[in-house]
């Protein structure tokens, strides 16, 4: 009954109070029993409103909307709640990426597992608070409330370079979430409405749109920022640094959920409001993205020989897909990004879960000293080549949705771009099913380790399978039946909502 009132208020305030029961001292046990429902509230809030999102009233496209007063109203600040159908689709995977992350900490055997464990609760709770704000001040601060435990988590519990990687890590976001902040500002003072409401600002400055010079002027500081935060090339290096040294369920909420935050709030916020600036940008923010992003960091990713950093710049290549398709300017393209985006952060996730894996029964992470271990571990062989499947963009995955409406929308800008980006997918394949070979076949090595000192090392165990499948099965489910996502994200891209002056301008490059 709660959750058709407010969805969003258990997804953010059951796993703060836990937290916060958690740093005001409750015992261990009851801190890892209590951590369960912590994860499992935002997968139900997830759940139900991706389940009711299609029938349930909208206001202004937002469904479940509720606001609440918070003593800052006069300025132009609300505590609003809603999702549309570009919110709805990462909602879900914030959820479903959030409870997969919290099963394997919650059975992870980490040191300090009490403060891991809160860290991670608050972390997801930023992760649910992101895409369920409809006020541009909320959405940015949720963002940095789960951004600070990453910071934390990498320090703490992070493997190699874990100190240089936390403070790389630290540097370059906080850069690109300060010029983020500066230009979100500028749209709110320019603008003259002396709001940060998303309704209010669109429906502004449709009416009275900003000039192009500022248009053009605000788009490029927040692509500046925004593109810091998502791993634009040569903005970069932060990430698979940062994924390397992380521990395993931070780096699922990190690479899966929280880089998101950079194309989501291009796609919600930025280019609606600044629909005209775009257009000149995109030429140059394709050809970052095409030989930055996928051909360069692709074949960078070849030459890894470490399959956790291999995964780290995997990830950076695959946003390089998203940038195109918003530098597309066309619905399709940007229903295309909201596809990938769920499917990459579905995917990237399952990867680094069973990288964890591995490397528990291994402990290595270099391809030098592994092989044949799909003797002894035939079912995390199978999980892993599935999700590596995924991640190349297989049909019958999400994955391949997502690519294919970018590359359709990318063909109709421009055919050489979308030739080129295509290469990526081949890229893609090189790396991923060599990984597979040096990890599960050819020859066995004795890198097989002990798990503890009672029992030999065996294949995967339940406490891994189980967030394994979800992450698996709902792959699955969407690269099977895309409408479940496809219909809401269309709901808030109408046909007519098409840039045509940002595609002539990549056409430009033809």
């Amino acid at each position: 009954m709660f959750l058709s009132l407010d969805p969003f208020l258990p997804a953010l305030g059951v796993p703060l109070f836990i937290a916060l029961l958690i740093g005001l001292g409750l015992p261990k046990r009851w801190s890892v029993r209590l951590s369960y429902i912590g994860f499992l509230a935002p997968l139900l809030s997830a759940l139900h409103v991706w389940w009711y999102f299609a029938s349930s009233n909208k206001v202004s496209g937002f469904a479940f909307y509720n606001a609440y007063s918070t003593g800052i109203d006069r300025l132009g600040i609300g505590l609003k709640f809603g999702v549309n159908g570009l919110s709805m689709p990462l909602y879900v995977l914030a959820g479903i990426v959030g409870f997969a992350a919290g099963l394997y900490a919650i059975r992870s055997g980490a040191d300090r597992l009490k403060l891991y464990l809160m860290l991670l609760l608050v972390m997801q709770a930023g992760l649910m608070g992101i895409f369920a704000s409809v006020d541009i001040f909320y959405i940015y601060f949720f963002h940095e409330l789960a951004l600070i435990p990453t910071f934390i988590m990498v320090g703490l519990w992070g493997g190699r370079d874990r100190n240089y990687a936390a403070m790389k890590m630290t540097i370059y976001l906080t850069v690109g979430a300060m010029l983020s902040l500066f230009g979100l500002i500028a749209i709110y003072v320019k603008s003259g409405v002396n709001s940060f409401d998303l309704i209010t600002l669109k429906q502004a400055l449709a009416d009275h749109p900003l000039e192009l010079i500022k248009q053009q002027h605000f788009l490029g500081i927040l692509l500046l920022g925004l593109g810091i935060l998502v791993s634009l090339w040569p903005f970069h290096t932060w990430a698979p640094l940062g994924y390397g040294a992380a521990p395993s369920s931070a780096s699922m909420l990190h690479a899966g959920v929280l880089k998101k935050f950079g194309l989501y709030m291009l796609i919600q916020v930025v280019i609606p409001l600044l629909p005209e600036g775009l257009s000149h940008w995109s030429h140059l923010l394709a050809l970052l993205a095409l030989f930055g992003n996928v051909i360069v960091i692709g074949l960078v990713t070849i030459a890894q020989r470490d399959l956790k950093q291999m995964i780290g710049f995997s990830s950076v290549m695959h946003m390089g897909y998203a940038f195109l398709g918003i530098a597309a300017g066309s619905a399709l393209g940007t229903g295309g990004v909201v596809m990938l985006m769920v499917a990459h952060g579905l995917s990237v996730a399952l990867l680094f879960l069973l990288t964890a894996s591995i490397h528990q029964r291994t402990e290595t992470y270099s391809f030098n000293d592994m092989g044949g271990l799909a003797r002894k571990a035939p079912v995390l062989a199978a999980l892993f080549t599935a999700a590596t499947f995924a991640s190349i963009g297989l049909p019958g995955f999400a994955n391949f949705w997502g690519e294919l409406s970018i590359f359709i929308a990318l063909w109709h800008c421009s055919a050489w771009m979308t030739c080129v980006a295509i290469l990526g997918v081949i890229i893609s394949a090189i790396y991923g099913l060599r990984s597979a070979a040096y990890v599960f076949f050819g020859e066995p090595t004795n890198s097989f380790k002990l798990v503890d000192s009672h029992r030999p090392a065996s294949d995967i165990t339940c406490s891994e399978k189980i967030p394994a499948l979800i992450l698996l099965i709902a792959l699955l489910f969407v690269g099977f039946y895309p409408a479940s996502l496809t219909n809401a994200i269309n709901s808030s891209l109408p046909a007519s909502e098409v840039h045509s002056s940002t595609q002539a301008n990549v056409a430009a490059s033809h």
